[in-house]
């Protein structure tokens, strides 16, 4: 028996060596972001109350502001191209990294809407937008950016929805959904993927070469995987379309674009959003699979700009 025990027991040791071994190599997060590793880092930042927030500011002081809120995991460059339009149209743009992306600190927190209701609207008074904004958000930014905008509908002017998460998400993350294991099961299978299954959000990804290698650079900061897999907890069982009847409830004006080869959010889903925001603007652009923005940015960037002009 006692034999017995020592053998278990030099099992035990060898499984627990060998898992932290694997779990160290497979995790790509090996830094802490701080103001150091920030020194070299583009835009500017800016200390609120969950942490520091980086952000950029395009074009004119006294351009109308337009707020745009990336998605799931991809930092504020995903914006890019809608940003330089917009600027050169006389619009103020302001982006930011929501916390755990970019260069946006990662607080161990549970990433709720009310994380990124609180992150927005502190960054707004940080700035000192007073007046009403026009609101982007793609992706996941559309439930940051409708939660938002249901919540305040005083400091909304118009909304901008780009291949947002819609329909009801699942009940269940499997594995990853298990206390302490599930954790460490994503840190070591899912986070090391994230790079290049970016790929999919183009039907094109040959356009964009350095898409994955952009990507990659937040990886390497402690809290990166924790911020994805929290925000995915945050969403289960939730009916976005919900949402988005709450916001057409405000009368804030929307205006809904979609990539028609879109595979993230099926184009399909598309429907429910428009049953549920039926004065909304809708166009479906061909050609451009969840990013629109960037495959087709030429007529996304004359579709914003249009709708923005008209309020």
């Amino acid at each position: 028996m006692r034999r017995l025990s020592v053998v278990l027991g030099l099992l035990i040791l060898v499984l627990v060596v060998v898992g932290g071994l694997t779990y160290t190599s497979r995790n790509p997060e090996k830094a802490t972001l701080d103001d150091g590793e920030r020194k070299t880092a583009p835009g500017k930042f800016i200390r609120l109350s969950a942490g520091v927030t980086h952000y950029d500011i395009a074009g004119p002081d006294s351009g109308r502001p337009v707020v745009l809120v990336h998605g799931f995991s991809v930092p504020l460059y995903i914006w890019d191209s809608t940003a330089v339009a917009l600027a050169s149209a006389g619009f103020r743009v302001i982006r930011y990294d929501e916390y755990g992306r970019g260069w946006s600190d990662r607080p161990r927190v549970e990433y709720t809407p009310d994380v990124y209701d609180r992150q927005l609207g502190e960054l707004l008074d940080s700035l000192h937008v007073k007046e009403r904004i026009d609101l982007g958000g793609v992706s996941m930014g559309g439930w940051v950016t409708a939660t938002f905008t249901s919540r305040h509908p005083e400091r909304v002017r118009s909304l901008i929805l780009v291949d947002p998460v819609a329909g009801k998400t699942g009940t269940s993350l499997s594995v990853a959904g298990w206390p302490v294991i599930g954790e460490l099961a994503f840190q070591m299978i899912a986070v090391p993927t994230m790079a290049e299954g970016q790929a999919s959000d183009f039907v094109a990804p040959e356009h964009f070469p350095d898409w994955a290698d952009r990507y990659r650079v937040q990886m390497r900061y402690h809290g990166f995987g924790h911020s994805l897999l929290s925000t995915r907890r945050a969403t289960l069982g939730a009916d976005m379309d919900t949402l988005y009847a709450h916001v057409a409830r405000t009368s804030v004006p929307v205006l809904l674009l979609w990539g028609a080869a879109d595979r993230t959010v099926p184009f399909e889903r598309s429907a429910g959003v428009r049953a549920a925001m039926p004065a909304a603007e809708f166009h479906a652009i061909n050609g451009a699979a969840h990013l629109p923005i960037l495959e087709r940015a030429a007529e996304t960037d004359s579709l914003i700009i249009a709708f923005l002009r008209k309020r």
